[in-house]
């Protein structure tokens, strides 16, 4: 066990643990079915980075495949900040470890724009982004649409339309969220786009996806959207 470890072990909360277990959803048949907590908070989790500066890759790895929520969180810190350094070979390493090891939404929404939309922005081909949105794991699929909040941020808006147009009819509300999170986010950077975007699909999207994606709209406009469907 790694010093980091214990440490972390030993700053849990059990009170704080059990609240997490519902909120994550762990029971048995939901999506975090099985997942075990510590009981840290994300800032506790963030806290241990500065001294993992010297963990090797192997150790990092041990990190992301611990059993405990919390230590996988952390190895995902640590790929993000490291990722600068040595992109091609923690882009492959995350791909090789998401449908198990990065697997709630949390843990996506901390790495998936850094590493993987990090990786892709000043590429050409990301037709990686349309295989993981197709898979039939829900942590690829929610990797895909939030992978492109690195594009948004840059301006490029169309890997994140096209990913919504696909996932519209997607089983779970997490990626309803997810889609509606991004087109929100593209919203701000430019309203014509997303307005663009609701009057063409409006009708046709979840209820949840639609609501996330209209939020920052006025409510005249919200409601014009809503009342499409």
């Amino acid at each position: 066990m790694l010093d980091v470890q214990r440490a972390m072990r030993a700053a849990g909360s059990p009170s704080k643990a059990t609240s997490s277990l519902r909120f994550f959803k762990t029971g048995p048949g939901q999506y975090g079915e099985g997942d075990q907590f510590l009981g840290l908070t994300v800032p506790q989790v963030r806290g241990f980075v500065a001294c993992c500066k010297e963990l090797s890759r192997s150790q990092v790895e041990q990190l992301l495949h611990s059993p405990w929520h919390e230590e996988r969180l952390l190895a995902l810190l640590l790929l993000v900040k490291r990722f600068p350094q040595d992109p091609a070979e923690i882009y492959k390493l995350y791909l090789e470890n998401v449908a198990r090891w990065v697997n709630n939404w949390d843990l996506v929404d901390t790495s998936a724009s850094q590493i993987v939309g990090g990786f892709l922005l000043h590429r050409e081909d990301r037709s990686v982004l349309q295989r993981l949105a197709r898979s039939d794991n829900l942590w690829e699929r929610r990797v895909a649409v939030i992978a492109t909040f690195a594009f948004i941020r840059a301006g490029q808006f169309e890997d994140t339309m096209d990913l919504c147009e696909m996932l519209m009819g997607d089983r779970h509300d997490l990626m309803h969220k997810a889609c509606g999170w991004m087109l929100r986010e593209l919203g701000k950077r430019d309203r014509s786009v997303l307005e663009g975007f609701l009057d063409r699909w409006a009708g046709r999207m979840p209820r949840t996806m639609l609501r996330y994606a209209i939020e920052k709209l006025e409510p005249e406009r919200r409601q014009h959207y809503l009342a499409l469907r």
